[in-house]
């Protein structure tokens, strides 16, 4: 398998990190690719014709893209487990599923930045996607602590990644602040190996 991808993206990291705690990373070769909604760069049109990174080319079938498939995938390939079974499967999907739209509007914040023209950029707008990442994290601290501290999961993994990207790309906005339990965990779980091996180049 290869798998089309970039160390500054988190949805990647997601991808990388579950490889890496399975045990699997030499499994899977890495090819570098970027780009940006204006230029699809390096990523791999002809195996994901939306031009986004993670893509995994397998041999077995089509490629498959979205991080959440291919993490997915890659579980149920290596029977790794980090989906678990019955109605914590249903929190796991859900966490992850919060922690994705972390993602999204942070990159959307990161894109009104570096794509858009200056005297077309919209403050407000860029207001209202840390609104919703703002009221996630508040709900994670209220709502998902105990899933964050249980059995390891893909849930924790995407959260965990998507606060490193936070700490990346919005070192600014201070997550950490007003949600102690959270910042408490995320110390915790960036220490295992699989985190340190995949932070982001600065």
């Amino acid at each position: 398998m290869r798998l089309y991808c970039s160390h500054t993206s988190p949805y990647a990291r997601k991808v990388l990190v579950l490889l890496a705690e399975a045990g699997k990373s030499d499994l899977v070769e890495m090819v570098p690719a970027s780009g940006t909604p204006l230029d699809p760069g390096t990523t791999p049109l002809a195996q994901n014709p939306l031009g986004k990174i993670p893509t995994l080319e397998r041999a077995d079938g089509p490629a498959l893209y979205d991080s959440r498939v291919i993490t997915r995938y890659l579980d149920d390939h290596f029977k790794a487990g980090f989906y678990p079974q019955g109605a914590r499967l249903w929190e796991t999907l859900t966490l992850e599923a919060t922690a994705d739209g972390i993602l999204d509007a942070a990159i959307l914040m990161v894109y009104e930045q570096r794509v858009r023209p200056e005297e077309n950029r919209f403050p407000a707008w860029v207001e209202g996607q840390w609104g919703k990442i703002a009221r996630a994290l508040d709900a994670i601290e209220a709502r998902w602590m105990s899933h964050l501290q249980g059995p390891l999961d893909m849930g924790q993994i995407a959260v965990s990644c998507a606060l490193g990207y936070l700490d990346f790309r919005h070192d600014d906005r201070d997550w950490r602040a007003g949600r102690p339990a959270l910042a408490a965990w995320e110390a915790g779980f960036a220490a295992r190996d699989s985190m340190k091996a995949t932070v982001p180049p600065a």
